[in-house]
């Protein structure tokens, strides 16, 4: 795949593809989190080990962030679910069908994507958002928006459409019942900018098949051991749903 993608606002997304020159016909995309982008070293990671065992993959940066057009401002959970089409769109034009993995509020993206588009086969969902609202009050309770920064980084400005969107959708649990894909939840058990509860608590209302896996000692990006560990439960549950 080498075709430009933009979102609905004419945008164009950054993207890189990983072919693994296989039959299969079947994609892993890729989404990261909140001031994240597709170059986070264990979306890397994750991207190559997938691709290393015969699936492509393509790991994108939402629009406002990494390469991306558009301003990180506009960057919230409801317009990142547009993103997501898009970038689904053209990959189904390619004729691949979609597993989608998305990490922290790329999970919540996830969820919202699952619950409305059945192009999403399978889902997956990396120490991911549940609760926004919640999560917003947590980490940025204490700024203000449109004057603070999110975790101190000049970059990315905390907005007010941010925190209206984290408000509004509040939490992505009561969809939990209207996701009918297969999903996996892998979580570390030391994650402390998501809690592993909020992946408990979605996993209980969710439908079968569904499988939850909780990494000892990992944080909220992996790192360390828990980044293989991660990467070996997305390969193994992808094996078994892709077979």
């Amino acid at each position: 795949m080498n075709e430009i993608i933009t979102n609905s606002e004419g945008e164009i997304l950054d993207y890189t593809f990983h072919d693994a020159n296989s039959r299969t016909r079947d994609l892993l995309i890729i989404g990261h989190g909140v001031t994240g982008n597709k170059d986070r070293p264990f979306v890397v990671s994750l991207a190559e080990a997938v691709e290393n065992e015969g699936l492509s993959v393509l790991r994108f940066s939402f629009s406002g962030n990494g390469g991306s057009e558009g301003d990180f401002r506009d960057s919230t959970i409801s317009k990142e679910v547009e993103d997501l089409k898009a970038v689904i769109t053209v990959a189904e034009a390619n004729g691949y069908k979609v597993t989608y993995a998305g990490h922290s509020m790329g999970g919540a993206v996830g969820v919202l994507a699952a619950a409305s588009d059945e192009r999403i086969r399978n889902l997956i969902s990396l120490a991911g958002m549940v609760n926004s609202q919640a999560f917003y009050g947590r980490e940025f309770g204490e700024e203000i928006p449109d004057k603070g920064c999110m975790w101190e980084e000049p970059e990315c400005p905390l907005s007010s459409k941010f925190k209206n969107d984290m408000y509004e959708i509040s939490s992505v649990l009561n969809l939990a019942s209207t996701v009918q894909v297969p999903w996996l939840w892998v979580h570390g058990d030391s994650d402390d900018v998501v809690p592993i509860q909020d992946s408990r608590e979605i996993f209980a209302a969710a439908n079968e098949p569904k499988e939850l896996i909780e990494i000892p000692g990992a944080n909220h990006v992996f790192s360390g051991e828990g980044e293989e560990l991660m990467a070996e439960a997305v390969i193994s549950w992808l094996g078994d749903k892709l077979a």
